[in-house]
This record gives C-alpha cells, structure tokens and sequence, in this order.
C-alpha cells in the first residue's frame, strides 16, 4: 500500500453526472491536495448495458468546470491505467479463481429460473431467500458438486457465476472515518456473485482488484455503498491485502428533506441538479445545467462544499484553496444534508459580486449582441459597476439595466397609475424645457441644477422625480435617477421624457 495519500473518483458512464456525484468528487479531491496526494478518476463501466454514449466526456468536462480535475485517470496516464473497466477486464478472473483456490469463493450453476422458484417457494412460508451458509451446501454448486461434475460443467459452456463465501458465525468489525465502529453478524451476509461466466467482473471484485492495484488508500464514497462495506472488507481479507480507509458520505436531500435529491425534483422547483447542460442521446431531452443557467462554479463549489460539511467556524465563503486547507473528513456529518437551492443563490450572488467587472462586462457584452445593441466597452462596464450590486446572475444585468440601452416603449401600468398623476405632463413639460438649457450634464451637477429647479417652483421632490424616472426607465424601478440621466445623455433623456408626455397625457 502507497504511503502517499491516493483517492478515486470511480462513476459509471450511465448518463450526466448528479451533484451528489460532484460532492464526493470533490470531498476526494480536497482530501488528496490536504495531503498532498493524488485524485484518481476511474470510469467504471464493466455494465455495458447501461453505458451511456458521451457520458465519459461529460463526467470530464463537469470536474474540469467545477475547478477540481483528476491528476490521474484516462488521458493522464500515471502507471496505473487503464483507468477504464472495461479495458481491464482480462485481470479479474485470475483474481475470481485465486478466491476459489483459497476456499473464499465457488462456482453457482444455478439458473434464473432455479434461484426464482426457491424466492417464490420462501415467500409462500413468509421468508426471505438467502444464498448463503444456511442453503449453499443444498444448492447447484461446487460446494455440492464433484470437483470433476464442476470441471465437466465449465468444459460444457454451463453458465455460472462465481460467489463469495461469506463466513459463518462471525462478528465482523468494520470502520469508518465519519460514522466509526461498526459491527455485523456474518449470518445475515448472503454471497455474493463476483464474476460471470460472460467474462465480467461485478462491481464488488472490480472494485476491490482496482482499488488494491492502483494503490489507493481512503475510499470517500456515496453512503449507498455502505451496505458493501462488509463484503469489501472480507474481500480485502481473503486476498491477504491491507484494506484502505473507508468514508461514506451523507446522501444530499430533497428541499423538503425526505428522500434523495432527483432530477425530477430539479424539474419540478425549477433548479438544476446537473452541472452542465446534458442532452440525452437516446430521447433527446435536454436538462439544464449550473453552467447555463449562469452560476459561477466557485458559486457551486461552495455550496457543495457545506452539504454535508462545516469547518466548525462562522466561514461561509470559501476559495478552493480555503476550502482544502480547512477539510477534514471528520468533520463530514453522518445525517443526509437537506438541499437549498435559494442558499445556492445566495452563493452565487456573493461570488457574482466578487467577480472581476471586465469579466462580468464581457458576459453581459454576449448578451447585448445577441439583442443587436453595439456599444462601447467602457460605456458597458460603467453601466455593470452602477447595477451589479442587486444581480445574482450577468443575465440579471439586462433586466435591471435595459433602459440604459434602448427606450422604454411602453410604460408599467401599475408604476405609471402610481407616478403619472393630473399635471405631471405639465410638469415634466416644464423640466424638459429646463434641460435644455443645460450644457453640461454630468451626475452631481445635473442634480444639483435639477434640486434647485424643484425647490424654486417650491414642489414635493416626488412629484417631479417620480414621473421622471418613469419617462426614463418605463417602470419605478433601476439606479439613481440622474446616473441613469447622465449615462444615456441629454439627447436621449429629452427624446423620452417628449415620449412619456405624448403616451401618458
């Protein structure tokens, strides 16, 4: 066993990559930069029948957004590849057969067929079926067979699989980083298959041969895997290897905290649990993604980051960098972690905050072109330091700050019932002649010229800034009144305030 600190990531290429895959992605990958070692993604893809074309690639493309790439695995050969299952196929059956020769395992001849009429025969007397030491010495088997019946049987083509033997009569003490000691009664274990006559390994030796093999030495997985626990440890046994570590983190929870988060719950509250776009190639159907839907992965990290974990600490913002040095398993919960897809929002909206401004301006620039409008980078970047603030996406920017590039060319019933009042035409009439007569049109003077005007004709403020606003934006809503004046230029404020005053009457 590598003293260095090595983890794995190991998904099956099955269709896009849930965030709950993300998390424990990124559990193991803040783990091995804590400890300065290694992250490993192996694609596990021994079920063939389930393999999803562009999987892979997605699963991919999703570490290297979310910041947290594999040191090791296809692409980055490290001596321990391949990193595919299914290209390590011809190496596990000497391991199925060195089970067998240390009294570990056995081949089963039992059909479908056999193994369903003794379910059936258990249910009708109200039990349960069990393969294992209370029926196996009775059942099709080697146990039961000759060695020659169970050589003739092979040498025909009889399909088998090959079982584990579980033991019988022992308690079996198992560990683990989050939930600690544990313990199980062998009896209640049934045997498990490891390998099929098709040539195929099943998750449980594939895993364990690859595991031993690529030398790592702390599994951080999902805690659905803790029921395997017990077979992996006694695998780990038979074979005379040192066991790594185990962790199984917390599942993540629905919003409503019952149940594990779905895709369906995503589509239903209208968030995604993908962290990109994913089409699927069988139907077509395409669902949305953290990434298109505009969040930063910083955003997404974060927030992944705490379902499951604190630092013990007030923190909630974290860098990678923070992140990794503040980890630690321990600190992972064993309850599941409720979902909170408005936290995440809240995520998003600092790191939005956070972002560079030249950035942000060339997002929003994306956006602007597609709408046609052409304008220069400065003036932009102006306009995005003045509305970042209340934005929780660069999408947001367009909707709080639309005026700053075209005119408004209707008017908000509801803010024009409440802004527009008898005399307000007259009003504004009046103001507009006032702006004429201003040269210089830069905020602060154009508010203080404006702030005398009112106070001259001795008004409510209200009554003139209201009905301006509206005349400027179409609604009651964007910046300080004489920015949004300034920024698009007199011309412009005089073309709409003569257009409010002919719409409104």
């Amino acid at each position: 066993m590598s003293s260095k600190v090595r983890v794995r990531f190991a998904p099956s290429p099955t269709g896009p990559l849930h965030i709950g895959g993300v998390r424990t992605a990124l559990y193991n990958y803040l783990f091995a930069k804590k400890h300065g070692g290694d992250f490993v993604l192996r694609i596990e893809d021994t079920d063939q029948n389930r393999y999803v074309d562009g999987a892979e690639d997605y699963i991919i493309e999703s570490l290297n957004w979310c910041g947290i790439p594999y040191d090791e695995g296809p692409g980055k050969e490290k001596g321990f590849g391949p990193y595919r299952q299914s290209e390590r196929k011809d190496k596990y059956r000497a391991y199925a057969e060195e089970l067998i020769a240390s009294g570990n395992a056995y081949y089963a001849f039992d059909t479908s067929e056999e193994l369903d009429a003794h379910r059936k025969d258990h249910e009708e007397k109200g039990k349960t079926f069990i393969y294992n030491w209370h029926n196996r010495e009775k059942l099709n088997n080697s146990l039961t067979l000759s060695s020659e019946e169970t050589r003739e049987k092979i040498e025909n083509g009889d399909a088998y699989v090959i079982r584990f033997k579980s033991p019988q009569d022992e308690t079996l003490h198992l560990k683990d980083v989050i939930r600690g000691e544990m313990e199980i009664d062998s009896n209640i274990l049934d045997d498990k298959v490891l390998f099929k006559s098709d040539g195929m390994p099943t998750y449980h030796l594939a895993n364990i041969v690859d595991d031993h093999l690529m030398e790592i030495t702390h599994v951080i997985r999902g805690e659905e895997w803790l029921p395997s626990l017990a077979l992996h440890y006694m695998l780990y046994r038979a074979f005379g290897w040192t066991a790594p570590e185990f962790a199984h983190l917390p599942l993540i929870l629905k919003p409503q905290g019952k149940g594990k988060l779905s895709k369906r719950d995503g589509e239903k509250m209208g968030f995604p649990v993908f962290p990109l776009e994913w089409k699927d190639p069988a139907s077509g159907d395409v669902s949305t993604g953290y990434k298109e839907e505009g969040y930063y992965p910083e955003a997404v990290v974060n927030m992944l980051a705490f379902l499951g974990w604190n630092p013990g600490t007030e923190q909630e913002f974290f860098s990678l960098d923070e992140l990794t040095k503040a980890f630690e398993l321990e600190r992972v919960h064993k309850g599941g972690a409720k979902f909170d897809p408005e936290k995440t929002k809240w995520f998003q909206q600092h790191y939005m905050q956070e972002a560079d401004e030249s950035q942000v301006t060339k997002e929003f620039q994306k956006i602007l072109k597609e709408k046609e409008i052409m304008v220069e980078e400065s003036y932009v970047k102006n306009v995005v330091s003045l509305i970042k603030e209340r934005a929780v996406f660069v999408k947001d920017l367009w909707d709080q700050g639309y005026f700053f590039f075209i005119s408004p060319t209707s008017f908000e019933p509801k803010d024009a019932e409440k802004a527009w009042k008898e005399g307000s035409a007259e009003l504004i009439n009046e103001l507009k002649t006032f702006l004429e007569g201003q040269e210089n049109f830069e905020t602060e003077l154009l508010q203080a010229e404006v702030k005398n005007w009112i106070k001259s004709k001795e008004i409510g403020f209200g009554k003139v800034m209201m009905p301006l606003r509206l005349a400027l934006v179409g609604a009651l809503q964007g910046p300080d009144v004489y920015e949004i004046a300034s920024y698009i230029g007199k011309q412009q404020t005089l073309s709409r305030l003569t257009k409010a005053i002919e719409t409104l009457g």
